[in-house]
């Protein structure tokens, strides 16, 4: 761990950690509600982190070096809950000689606040950028804690203003503001500063120190749009929500068809990638099997959807009828599974007729 000899003894004696070789870094406060595996990298183990209304928000959370100066915070895979508070995906930072670069940002601005003060374990040095990936909340209701820092500048996709003036979001933060409203206190629609509105699979390049972050429009994959980031030289990709890893994907308010594009453009344009994290579940080195075991579910939906649509089969009988044995054992599959057929059979009512 690079901790600064310039941080503060009191920050110091706070964020006091345990660093394991190739495992986590646990920070010493509440180790027993922390259930981690010893790798965030190729796994099938699930981490577990139970949360409290009372934890500080200057207390870190647990993350994984996962390269040179590349860190990982590997989130609960469940819905939001009084337990994990809102910390259901994943997020990242890279440490450059000129500051820092994060993805993403945690789904409540406490554990924005959080997520700062885990990079402050790390290092004093400046935050620069945060990109925020897509628009859901579990990403991006942190960004509250970045935005009051006038040196962060916040990168989104053109796609998120969609979201930001919509009725889907008010309902979304005064659900949460519901069941957790010590943790939303603070919170604010964040309008990026830096849109990125480029072609669909081209990028924006940003430079930090001897780093390059390509950020790509991936589309209207998962959300109202989709950010993939290109960190080198280290060939990392961080594709957050175009596959998910460990549970049933939610295909949200995106488009199948686009999901698919953008499955089919990751596994032909980054095949040599060292590392690909995902938005939830550990992150994968080659051959990525998320990508082609995500692809291969919302393909199947297609086609199960399709014929159904051909058939004359209405909505409700085929959504309830639709079910990927397979799949039950993955998280979150009751949840989403019926939401996606919904969601892919109104898609092909509408290619079909």
């Amino acid at each position: 761990m690079n901790s600064s000899p310039l941080l503060p003894l009191l920050l110091l004696l706070t964020l006091a950690s345990q660093t394991f070789a190739s495992g986590p870094t646990v920070p010493v406060a509440h180790p027993d509600r922390y259930r981690l595996p010893s790798t965030a990298i190729d796994t099938i183990e699930l981490p577990s982190m139970v949360l409290t209304a009372d934890d500080p928000a200057n207390e870190p959370l647990p993350y994984y070096r996962i390269a040179d100066n590349t860190y990982m915070l590997f989130s609960n895979i469940a819905q939001l809950d009084d337990e994990n508070r809102g910390w259901n995906g994943n997020a990242g930072f890279v440490v450059t000689e000129e500051g820092v670069f994060v993805i993403d940002a945690l789904g409540t601005p406490k554990l924005g606040q959080r997520l700062i003060a885990t990079i402050r374990t790390v290092t004093d040095k400046p935050i620069r950028y945060l990109a925020l990936t897509h628009n859901h909340p579990d990403h991006g209701y942190g960004a509250s804690a970045f935005h009051s820092d006038d040196a962060v500048q916040i990168i989104g996709h053109q796609g998120m203003l969609d979201y930001l003036d919509s009725d889907r979001m008010a309902r979304s933060v005064a659900y949460r503001r519901e069941i957790l409203p010590l943790d939303m206190q603070g919170f604010e629609a964040v309008r990026p500063d830096l849109l990125i509105d480029v072609a669909r699979f081209s990028n924006k390049r940003i430079e930090l120190g001897n780093h390059r972050f390509d950020i790509y429009n991936a589309g209207m994959h998962h959300s109202h749009g989709d950010l993939v980031v290109h960190q080198l030289p280290e060939n990392i990709l961080w594709i957050s929500d175009l596959a998910f890893n460990q549970r049933t994907t939610y295909m949200g308010e995106g488009h199948s068809e686009q999901a698919i594009d953008g499955l089919d453009w990751l596994r032909e344009r980054f095949p040599d990638a060292s590392l690909m994290v995902p938005g939830h579940g550990s992150a994968q080195t080659s051959p990525f099997p998320m990508i082609s075991q995500t692809r291969a579910y919302i393909q199947r939906l297609r086609d199960e959807m399709g014929r159904a649509v051909e058939e004359g089969v209405g909505l409700l009988e085929a959504t309830q009828g639709s079910d990927f044995p397979d799949w039950r054992n993955t998280r979150l599959y009751e949840e989403n599974h019926p939401a996606n057929a919904s969601m892919v059979y109104r898609e092909m009512e509408q290619e079909l007729f």
